[in-house]
């Protein structure tokens, strides 16, 4: 079957993407060295040629995987990373600093082997630098020759508006599923109008659209989804779980997988938008990347918009310090339940 591709700037890439978080840290333990560089290395086998990493992951150890085993195979993949967020004495810090952000780049080209960044994101808007000024940071960068584009990540219409005033901005990373739909308040039809790419980051809800457990407490002492994200909290997952059943009945007559529904759903959400789902299973990598072949109708896609209206999602999206760290804009009733 031919893949219609989806392009980032004048590139394009085949339309599922991978996010490599999930290699080095967030739902659990990292996945050892052989087995994080075969699941790279398959990835690109199957022609998953969008790979999505950051300084923050792993504390760089997903930026140096990604050098060691593809490295000698550069030229056949779409290489993304972060900066902004990032570490500093094995601790967190965000700055976004032009000097901080062209610091950090040299060390991610180092990590990852190679010249060039295809896309080099601000991972998150730094409320002490306005993002014009990280912006020029990013444009003066391709006018080096050390990344080919910019982007932005969890960061709302405005700071996308004002970053594209300074230099195109070719992606804004979201997370964006069938169970979180803030991007369809602007940033998606910013996007369109501005031909910016939405990287729909977490499009299977962190696991939620794929196979999740029935009591969160199976989640590994390490899993982020036990302190950072309450929707997998105990008062608000099987309210949540709940809204599988509809996602399941879909997903039996399109004949894919929920995971794969979950990516089709994504999919068909426009041209200009492009799912990384992460993963450390080769098997769920395969399935994630033949989401592909399936093709939802318009009726299908409009029940599981019903189904998953935003307001059915129990609990809020992220933490209240991880609310905090992000500018992507809220739904009325989310606001009004944080008390902003």
């Amino acid at each position: 079957m031919t893949v219609s591709r989806r392009r980032i700037g004048d590139r394009e890439v085949h339309p599922v993407g991978l996010g490599c978080m999930n290699i080095t840290h967030a739902y659990g333990p990292p996945l050892n060295e052989v087995d994080a560089k075969a699941l790279l290395v398959r990835a690109l086998d199957l022609g998953c040629d969008f790979l999505d990493t950051a300084t923050i992951y792993g504390l760089g150890r997903s930026e140096e995987l990604i050098g060691e085993a593809l490295g000698q195979r550069r030229k056949e993949y779409f290489l993304a990373s972060k900066c902004v967020l990032g570490f500093r004495d094995g601790q967190r810090v965000l700055d976004g600093r032009p000097e901080a952000i062209k610091a950090a780049c040299e060390a991610s080209l180092k990590r990852l082997r190679t010249d060039v960044i295809d896309l080099y994101y601000l991972h998150r808007p730094d409320p002490k630098v306005p993002v014009e000024d990280s912006a020029g940071a990013l444009s003066d960068l391709v006018r080096e020759g050390k990344i080919r584009f910019i982007g932005l990540s969890e960061m709302g219409e405005d700071q996308l508006r004002r970053a594209h005033r300074i230099h195109p901005v070719a992606a804004l990373q979201s997370e964006y599923s069938l169970w979180v739909r803030n991007p369809e308040i602007a940033v998606l039809d910013a996007c369109r109008e501005l031909g910016t790419v939405l990287v729909a980051f977490s499009p299977v809800g962190r696991g939620f659209l794929a196979d999740p457990p029935a009591d969160p407490a199976a989640f590994h002492d390490t899993d982020l989804r036990r302190v950072m994200f309450p929707r997998f909290a105990p008062e608000f997952y099987p309210k949540n779980l709940a809204l599988l059943d509809e996602a399941r009945a879909v997903a039996k007559e399109a004949g894919c997988s929920v995971a794969q529904l979950a990516l089709a759903w994504t999919l068909a959400k426009g041209p200009h938008v492009i799912p990384i789902p992460g993963t450390a299973k080769i098997a769920h990598l395969e399935e994630n990347h033949t989401a592909t072949n399936v093709t939802l109708t318009p009726a299908q896609v409009a029940r599981l918009d019903a189904h998953f209206s935003p307001e059915r999602a129990a609990g809020p999206r992220y933490s209240p310090p991880g609310q905090a760290s992000v500018t992507t804009e809220m739904f009325e009733f989310e606001r009004a339940a944080s008390g902003g």
